[in-house]
């Protein structure tokens, strides 16, 4: 927790604002808002390819959260026994000495679960056995497909009509449906939070939640893993906080904006921890063993440990479906963004007519090619390749796409340039803490977490599955597709900007181009007002602006006049 602070203060916040300045600057997705420096357009798409492996495995989390959602529409959960035809003779339940095993155990044990737990290392919960050998049906190695789970790819199915009925309309569709799944979780958060602290065991699962492990704090792994929470909790460096500030009015205060949202967001994550350690306290204390026996990390959290918990309370369902139902929304809300990012990104790229008015089609290609893409992770094999994605694809590369757009901005565009920009935009420049951890702090924190990441590097395991060497490989290529995108743009850049010198050609494509700026002519003034009106001789490109961004008059059918208008 100390790390995630230190790392939210002068790396999150910062960035967050940095990055919803910039769009909302600019109008522009993650691609467009690269006229600043032309040369570094690959973040950009380094943004889109982090935003399109996220978009790919994180809706078959949402989709195996809907398949928990469905199962516990039951008077029992089907993970509360042992007596499944799934189930193995190491089996030990929690509920009842009678159903601790469907096998042979040693009889005088029969009447006493914390010595059972005790008794062997390979005790399996229920909840465990049902995950694994029958939501999953895992394989034993990630080069072993097996069959596609037909139940989990109905429910990916389903998770994608959802996120495409919802952004049908864009940012207008979206932004209305985002009031319910980032307002309702609370909801059940406080329910979860309540029933959890009055539960016995609660408060030695939340000390333990609480209590610091000092001897952990020089570990660089940890300090990694902060990093990586920060830049994936508050979106940093995918591309969505640039999309969707790209909607803003263009005086919108971005600075309130970040910092109330960054706050509430990691308040949230706390918040959310008195929940799930409660109730993993009361389910230590129902076992008579400590809490970091019981508790887990990454699936294993949402689909074991905490629905094995839930088992022990009255109405168990009731408490199942809720929280099935908050993970379902709060992965809907990421999901709506991940998408967005790239619909914009593709529309603002091509930026004519036509695919301004196609919107909808492109918003369709993009969630059909994500369920195909999907596909693959619903296989007996899919939860090794989605950790897989998720240890490689969108980890370190976060850092280094971030790394570079503050240094691309700060030294390349100019601070002091920046600076101005945003004074022209909210009134007032960046207050001098946000200057210094642009231009020194979160640059040098990201710059030392990767390297101290590197060299403290363990390769991923899952339980006690190591991963083949070329299964890791392919997971550095993941990683590496994102990064190498900046380098082979800037080349790309190099050759074909004019130029007789190589420092010519740097200077031409390191500099803004003549579009770069406000995106209505309204708010082009100071040295971004034009001396003379543009014509298509002077090589000034003016391209349509998204309709969604901008108040356009468009006459109605009915001759009346009338304005598009979006609010986030």
């Amino acid at each position: 927790m100390f790390p995630y602070f230190i790392m939210l203060i002068f790396c999150g916040i910062p960035l967050f604002f940095m990055e919803l300045s910039f769009g909302q600057f600019a109008s522009q997705g993650c691609l467009g808002v690269w006229r600043i420096s032309p040369m570094f357009k690959g973040v950009g798409y380094g943004m889109m390819v982090v935003s399109t492996y996220i978009g790919i495995y994180y809706n078959v989390v949402i989709c195996i959260a809907f398949y928990y959602f469905f199962s516990s529409m039951t008077h029992v959960l089907p993970w509360t026994y042992c007596n499944n035809p799934w189930n193995t003779p190491d089996c030990a339940g929690v509920l009842d000495a009678s159903n601790l095993t469907n096998g042979s155990r040693p009889a005088a044990l029969s009447g006493n679960l914390s010595h059972l737990f005790n008794y062997t290392l390979q005790r399996t919960s229920p909840s465990e056995e049902y995950w694994r050998l029958y939501v999953l049906k895992l394989s034993d190695d990630i080069g072993n497909f097996g069959e596609v789970r037909l139940p989990l790819l109905g429910c990916l199915g389903v998770s994608w009509v959802v996120v495409f009925l919802c952004l049908i309309r864009g940012v207008k569709s979206s932004g209305k449906v985002v009031y319910f799944t980032a307002t309702f979780p609370y909801v059940v958060l406080t329910i979860l939070f309540v029933r959890g602290v009055t539960l016995e065991g609660a408060f030695t699962g939340i000390m333990y939640y609480l209590t610091p492990q000092w001897d952990k704090i020089l570990e660089a792994k940890v300090w990694g893993d902060a990093a990586s929470q920060i830049f994936y909790s508050l979106g940093c460096a995918w591309g969505g906080l640039i999309t969707m500030a790209s909607y803003n009015k263009f005086h919108n205060n971005c600075y309130r904006d970040s910092v109330i949202i960054s706050i509430t967001n990691c308040a949230t994550s706390v918040y959310a921890g008195f929940v799930i350690f409660s109730i993993l306290g009361f389910m230590a204390n129902h076992l008579g063993v400590d809490v970091s026996r019981v508790a887990d990390h990454g699936p294993g959290l949402a689909f074991v440990a905490y629905p094995e918990a839930l088992t022990l309370l009255p109405i168990s369902p009731l408490w199942s479906l809720l929280f099935f139902f908050m993970l379902i929304l709060l992965g809907l809300g990421t999901q709506f963004c991940l998408l967005e990012t790239l619909v914009t990104a593709i529309v603002d790229e091509v930026g004519n007519e036509w695919i301004l008015q196609k919107k909808t089609y492109v918003t369709l290609g993009v969630a059909v090619a994500g369920f195909l893409l999907g596909i693959p992770l619903t296989s007996q094999a899919g939860i090794y390749w989605l950790l897989l994605m998720d240890n490689y694809a969108a980890s370190f590369s976060l850092v280094v796409i971030s790394c570079i757009m503050c240094v691309s901005i700060m030294y390349i565009y100019g601070h002091r340039n920046y600076f101005q920009d945003i004074q022209m935009m909210l009134g007032f420049p960046p207050p001098l803490f946000f200057q210094i951890c642009w231009r020194f702090v979160s640059p040098a924190i990201i710059f030392f977490i990767l390297i101290f990441t590197v060299i403290q590097y363990r390769p991923i395991t899952y339980n006690h599955y190591q991963y083949p060497g070329w299964a890791v490989a392919i997971g550095f290529l993941m990683a590496l597709s994102s990064v190498i995108c900046i380098p082979l743009y800037a080349l790309f850049q190099l050759c074909r900007t004019d130029g007789d010198t190589l420092l010519q050609r740097l200077k031409n494509a390191t500099k803004p181009s003549r579009d770069w700026g406000p995106a209505l002519l309204e708010h082009r003034t100071g040295r971004y007002a034009p001396t003379t009106t543009p014509s298509p001789d002077d090589g000034f490109e003016v391209q349509p602006l998204h309709p969604d961004k901008a108040q356009i008059p468009i006459v109605g059918s009915n001759g009346s006049s009338r304005f598009q208008d979006s609010r986030i």
